[in-house]
């Protein structure tokens, strides 16, 4: 993460000049100022630390407000040239709020300091220990924070419906850093603090190296592998993201889910939509898990009573890919060779070459090619080209749903393609106009992948079943979930809702006409279960949720990470008929991709497998 080297203002107008102020009437007990654009005279505070465009001052008269931030952050390239931490100085200066997007909350600064005079050098500079009560730094306050809640303009849901109802900086509210994790993380502005018994969340956040973490305190949502998974209504505000040290030193980009680092101590800061951890030096890992998962314990039986089906994004897979290897071992080690795997991203021929071409054999091929020398089975695969660029992804890549299928156990049900441009439907039977066709609708998944439907049955005929192979609209242009519109913007979601909708009719017209059809729907949903759109899909399909179904712990059912937190995209759903019969050792998530390192990562998803049941009902 790197830091502000320019400055926006809320307005530049000041008020009449204020003076004899502490820091803690400057930060005030809401997210703006009080006193932004005033200019102020004799404000006393200790250096705790510098940066390359400024420092950080704490009050040396704190109050035991816990809603008041007692630090601030002096902006200036020039001002501490001559000062160091444990300084005691006096300065005047102005209040400003400042941002570098209107998604993100302003931070409350000090700028254009003035008149700075040292009171006294080589006091004691001691940080704030995260999780515990203080005593006395910077009052008598609680330092652990929320685990549940983000802001109180959520109205209890983060990502409740609809987004961006109000705003931080609008609304301005109060400060209850008990209850709210952005709360929390404002009232401590500018605090050098520490973070102990640190616990890493996953790789590196982005090219500069930042690094979710949380520390020791109280959390929700631990997972087995040491991660926070986002469950019901809770998304983890008690984690912080690590920033760029201060003396230039770099943090470690080895980390793994669930890696414990060096006990941290830096400055709390808002930068680029997040509230951060800024080190005075690099932590280092001093604990790393190496332990792999286990192969899913799910079998195929070759059987319709026991036939195992796979799920997996293969993020943009093309032929000649490096990673092929390890998919395929993925595929067929760790989920057991499944009978059919359903795939998203699968891209064309010439990968992401914007040229025309949509056919993607050759990048099946490979995967199939590979899976053979590893099982022997000769897997083969099913596919509709979409229309050039019109799905969305990649330009040029066409990214696409495919199935991939033991012919020893399956085959199409009375096999009849569709194109790019059929929209399939549900005929008497139930049977599909199109096998294998593509569900589509107009205006609904324009620029997104199209559901891709089949029917099946094995070879003995004793077993019949659809599948629905899906890759909804993806988040992007989402904000921050510490960012300025609450609740945060959940980009697509009325693309989703929609798609939602469309992909449910048709699966309930399928149950409509045969009740006890064996149905499995699965794929990237792009979404969390708890969130309208799959809610909606759940209701309108009459499909269940193999989740819920098998009894998987619910901090254990994540196949992503993104940000803080390990979180599910990912999911699989299955008509009532083959619901009744599933167990707990049926169903799987494989944490193949977010556990490891980043030369081991295959995809950005993790893959899933179940063992279930499609005999004739």
């Amino acid at each position: 993460m790197k830091f502000f080297t320019s400055l926006t203002t809320v307005g530049l107008l000041l008020s009449p000049c204020v003076s004899a102020i502490t820091v803690a009437e400057i930060t005030g007990d809401k997210y703006l100022s009080p006193l932004s654009r005033s200019a102020f005279t004799n404000l006393t505070g200790l250096v705790t630390a510098k940066g390359p465009n400024g420092l950080w001052i704490r009050s040396t008269n704190p109050d035991d407000n816990e809603q008041t931030s007692e630090s601030v952050y002096v902006f200036s390239r020039t001002v501490g040239a001559n000062l160091t931490a444990g300084d005691i100085i006096t300065l005047d200066g102005n209040v400003t709020e400042f941002r570098t997007s209107n998604d993100f909350l302003f931070l409350t600064e000090v700028t254009s300091p003035r008149n700075v005079q040292v009171v006294s050098t080589g006091n004691p500079v001691e940080p704030v220990v995260l999780g515990a009560q203080t005593s006395g730094i910077i009052g008598d306050k609680d330092v652990s924070p929320p685990t549940e809640q983000y802001s109180g303009l959520d109205n209890g849901d983060v990502f409740g419906v609809p987004n961006n109802v109000s705003r931080i900086s609008q609304v301005n509210p109060q400060l209850d850093p008990k209850l709210y994790g952005m709360d929390f993380w404002e009232s401590l502005s500018g605090e050098l603090v520490t973070i102990q018994g640190v616990t890493a969340l996953g790789r590196q956040a982005n090219r500069f190296g930042d690094q979710w973490v949380y520390g020791n305190w109280p959390v929700t949502g631990q997972n087995s592998r040491g991660g926070l998974t986002v469950t019901d209504r809770d998304s983890n505000p008690e984690t912080i993201i690590v920033g760029s040290p201060l003396d230039g030193t770099r943090n470690p980009n080895t980390t793994k889910l669930g890696d414990s680092l060096t006990d941290i101590t830096g400055i709390v800061q808002y930068n680029f939509g997040f509230y951060s951890i800024l080190p005075l030096t690099a932590p280092s890992v001093t604990s790393s898990l190496s332990t792999l998962p286990s192969p899913a314990n799910v079998k195929s039986r070759g059987r319709c009573n026991a036939l195992t089906f796979g799920d997996y994004n293969i993020e943009n897979f093309t032929p000649n890919n490096p990673r092929t290897p390890l998919v395929a071992d993925h595929i067929a080690t760790y989920l057991g060779a499944p009978t059919v795997v359903f795939l998203q991203e699968v891209q064309d021929n010439s990968g992401g070459t914007n040229n025309g071409v949509v056919d993607a054999n050759l990048t099946l091929s490979s995967l199939t090619q590979a899976l053979q020398e590893r099982t022997g089975i000769p897997y083969d695969f099913v596919d509709v080209d979409p229309v050039n660029n019109a799905d969305g992804g990649q330009p040029g890549g066409n990214i696409r749903n495919a199935y991939l299928f033991n012919p020893r156990e399956v085959r199409l049900f009375k096999p009849n393609p569709g194109s790019s441009t059929d929209a399939n439907a549900v005929l008497p039977g139930p049977s599909l106009r199109f096998n294998p066709g593509r569900i589509d609708s107009p205006g609904v998944f324009t620029s997104s992948r199209k559901p891709l439907v089949a029917q099946w049955e094995t070879l003995d005929g004793k077993g019949n079943f659809f599948t629905v192979n899906v890759h909804w609209t993806s988040k992007g242009g989402s904000t921050s979930l510490q960012g300025d519109p609450r609740p945060p913007v959940n980009g697509g979601i009325q693309n989703r809702n929609a798609q939602a909708n469309a992909t449910g009719s048709f699966i309930a017209q399928i149950l409509a006409q045969n009740s006890r059809a064996a149905v499995i729907a699965a794929g990237d949903f792009n979404e969390f279960k708890t969130v309208e759109p799959l809610e909606r899909f759940v209701e309108i399909s009459g499909l269940q949720d193999l989740d819920l179904v098998s009894g998987l712990p619910e901090v254990e059912r994540y196949t992503y990470t993104f940000g803080s937190s390990q979180q599910q995209l990912d999911h699989m759903f299955v008509s009532p008929e083959v619901a009744k019969y599933v167990e707990r050792e049926d169903y799987a998530h494989v944490h193949v991709n977010t556990w490891v390192a980043e030369e081991d990562v295959a995809s950005d998803h993790d893959p899933t497998v179940a063992s279930l049941n499609v005999c004739k009902g």
